[in-house]
């Protein structure tokens, strides 16, 4: 699938940060406490080691869900952990710019190739973007968000993030990335955690 990537549309693309945010920690979530940095040169800064696999994956452009299909043998598909309304995080909130009270439709899956979770994946689609078709965002299921936007043409990402993740357990993210997916003036937050299944596998 082309390229969504957009150095255009900052208006609603993510809101500049300082080097030590705050950790952002959605409550009743499957993804970790997460600390993000504007680019991948910002969190190799704060962590000299980030190299390898990892590399690849807080880069890559496109989509994501294309990127993991390829690197299956026999199959990938998408586990809905939750969906609904719910309060984004302040610090999510900030970043899309909507109000801080304002409830999201947050969907959270896991992206699994091969029958073993690879990714796992917060998105916060604010209330005016399920107007009009986007009211098809809420009926997802098992269908990956990333087929959804990059179908789109209406639709482009903004710059990537990277994001220091705060794991307990060595089976938690240790890494991830964001971007906002901007159609006008509404957009979209997206977050994908990379899991060592994925991030342990060679290029």
């Amino acid at each position: 699938m082309p390229s969504k990537d957009s150095e255009a549309g900052t208006d609603r693309g993510l809101k500049k940060t300082a080097d030590l945010t705050p950790l952002s920690a959605p409550n009743r979530s499957i993804v970790p406490a997460t600390r993000w940095y504007d680019s991948f040169r910002q969190a190799c800064l704060q962590q000299p080691g980030l190299r390898g696999t990892a590399t690849f994956w807080l880069q890559a452009e496109g989509s994501l869900t294309r990127h993991l299909q390829l690197r299956c043998r026999h199959s990938f598909h998408v586990e809905v952990a939750s969906e609904g309304f719910l309060m984004p995080t302040v610090e999510e909130a900030l970043t899309l710019g909507i109000p801080l009270r304002q409830q999201a439709w947050v969907r959270e899956v896991r992206l699994c190739g091969d029958g073993q979770p690879w990714v796992l994946a917060r998105t916060i689609i604010p209330l005016a973007v399920l107007d009009g078709p986007g009211r098809r965002l809420r009926h997802l299921g098992r269908i990956p968000l990333g087929a959804w936007l990059f179908s789109r043409r209406d639709w482009s990402r903004g710059p990537l993030q990277a994001g220091l993740c705060h794991s307990v357990t060595g089976s938690q993210p240790r890494y991830a990335r964001r971007s906002v997916f901007a159609n006008g003036d509404r957009g979209l937050l997206v977050g994908e955690y990379f899991l060592p299944p994925l991030l342990d596998q060679p290029l």
